[in-house]
C-alpha cells in the first residue's frame, strides 16, 4: 500500500464532524494517559498487536497523539499521529459495526489537525488502505515511489520458545 501526502492548510472544519457524531450519541476526544490500557486492549482485540505497539509511543507524546471514539463509554474508534514516524498519520481503526458514519473521517480530521497544530503543513498518511476515502477527506494524493515503503522491513514474529 503506497503513502498519501495531505495538505494540511486547506483542512475540512472539523466541529461540524464532532457535532453530528455528538447527535448520534459518539463522542470524538483525545485519549488520557490513564487510558492507555483499554485503548491498547481495544485496538489488539480488533485490529493487531503491531497497530496496538505503534499507538503507545503517541500516549507518551506531549499533547498525547492519539485521538478516541466512544459511545457508551466504550472505545469503538481510534485515529493516532506521530507516532510511527514524525507527520505520519495512523494506525486508525472504526469497529465494523461502527463503519459507515462518519466515524472514520472524524478521527481522521481530528488527526490531521492535531498534526496542523503542531507546526506542520503536509501530513503523511502511511500504508494507505482505502485511497479512496483519504482523496475523498481530504484530497490526498499518492505520493510516487512510496510503496513498499516503511513497514517493508518489519520483523518476523517468533512464535517459538527461545531455546
Amino acid at each position: 500500500m503506497p503513502d498519501m501526502l495531505a495538505n494540511l492548510l486547506i483542512l475540512p472544519d472539523l466541529q461540524p464532524h464532532l457535532n453530528a457524531l455528538s447527535e448520534q450519541g459518539v463522542v470524538i476526544r483525545r485519549a488520557n494517559v490513564f487510558e492507555i490500557s483499554q485503548v491498547r486492549s481495544f485496538i489488539q482485540n480488533n485490529f493487531a498487536t503491531s497497530w496496538a505497539d505503534e499507538v503507545l509511543v503517541g500516549f507518551s507524546n506531549k499533547p498525547v497523539t492519539v485521538y478516541i471514539a466512544i459511545r457508551d463509554g466504550e472505545v469503538i474508534g481510534f485515529g493516532a499521529y506521530e507516532c510511527t514516524r514524525r507527520a505520519y498519520f495512523g494506525p486508525t481503526g472504526v469497529t465494523e459495526r461502527e463503519r459507515g458514519k462518519g466515524i472514520g473521517k472524524a478521527l481522521l480530521l481530528a488527526c490531521m489537525h492535531g498534526l496542523r497544530d503542531l507546526g506542520y503543513v503536509y501530513g503523511i498518511i502511511g500504508g494507505a488502505g482505502p485511497i479512496e476515502f483519504y482523496s475523498g477527506a481530504l484530497g490526498a494524493i499518492v505520493i510516487p515511489g512510496s510503496e513498499p515503503g516503511i513497514y517493508a522491513d518489519r520483523l518476523k514474529r517468533r512464535t517459538e520458545p527461545d531455546d
